[in-house]
């Protein structure tokens, strides 16, 4: 009996291997499993975002709200805002601020002054009134701490952190994330309020 040569049997062998489903699931998984690892690092990533937020959001309420009263201790403030965080964004840096306002139309507004050139700010010897008593036109009339009796003060805090987790390949997905919040309240009006200055000065 003749054998066929070996050329012949390849095309045969070719269609075999073609048609056998061994090794198939390990391919498609190859395929698959990087697309979905990095959809899941993205749910992780968004969702300990949304959940920081959502704590630090209402962790400077109450710490705005704890500050308008007479006997403040915006110090003690600040540590339970980093006290709620830490735990969700482990080694982030919590850095926090505080200027007062005389009311709340005030807020982030500049000084006024005789805006002569048009150029929207107080220069080439404009007049000004230092109303926030700083001795220079300021382009916010706030002053910063947690101000006094009848206030506006607006406590703003701001975390930076690394993402938990990271991805070699992609260096903007590495790269710090910031969140912040904001808390706005009128201290109670344990006191007389202090009005702005009104003191006249020109500016350079």
């Amino acid at each position: 009996m003749t054998r066929r040569p070996a050329p012949f049997r390849r095309p045969r062998l070719a269609r075999r291997l073609a048609a056998a489903p061994d090794g198939a699931a390990v391919v498609e998984f190859a395929i698959v499993a990087p697309v979905f690892l990095i959809l899941l690092l993205g749910i992780f990533d968004i969702g300990q975002m949304v959940y920081a937020k959502a704590i630090l959001s209402g962790a400077v309420e109450k710490a705005a709200r704890s500050g308008s009263l007479e006997a403040a201790d915006t110090a003690a403030a600040d540590e339970a805002v980093k006290a709620a965080i830490l735990p969700i964004l482990p080694q982030a840096t919590v850095t926090t601020s505080r200027r007062s306002y005389f009311d709340f139309t005030d807020v982030a507004r500049p000084e006024k002054w005789t805006d002569t050139n048009l150029n929207g700010t107080c220069d080439d010897g404009e007049p000004y009134v230092d109303e926030n008593r700083s001795g220079q036109w300021e382009q916010d009339v706030g002053k910063a701490g947690n101000g006094g009796a009848g206030d506006v003060v607006l406590y703003t805090v701001t975390v930076t952190y690394k993402p938990l987790f990271t991805a070699k390949f992609f260096s903007d997905y590495n790269a710090d994330r910031t969140l912040s919040a904001v808390g706005v309240r009128k201290n109670q009006p344990f006191a007389n309020q202090t009005a702005y200055g009104s003191s006249a000065g020109s500016c350079m």
